[in-house]
């Protein structure tokens, strides 16, 4: 089961595209100094999840070791 939603997922999400119409529209209007800034912005909201994600198996680890001891 799990093979085949791993599979559903990767057929569905080719076929997406996930832009609002502002940031399409900005990217097609060909200025590269607007393009990267919103480049660097979509990685700097990126980065907030995996902080809080390694964070929380940080704590589960250090909370799991101090209970074995």
């Amino acid at each position: 089961m799990r093979h085949f939603i791993v599979l559903v997922t990767i057929f569905i999400s080719s076929s997406l595209h996930a832009q609002c119409a502002m940031c399409k529209a900005i990217i097609e209007n060909g200025d590269v100094g607007m393009a990267e800034g919103v480049n660097s912005g979509i990685t700097y909201l990126m980065i907030f999840p995996y902080i809080l994600v390694g964070l929380f198996l940080f704590f589960i680890y250090r909370h799991r070791k101090t209970a074995k001891n």
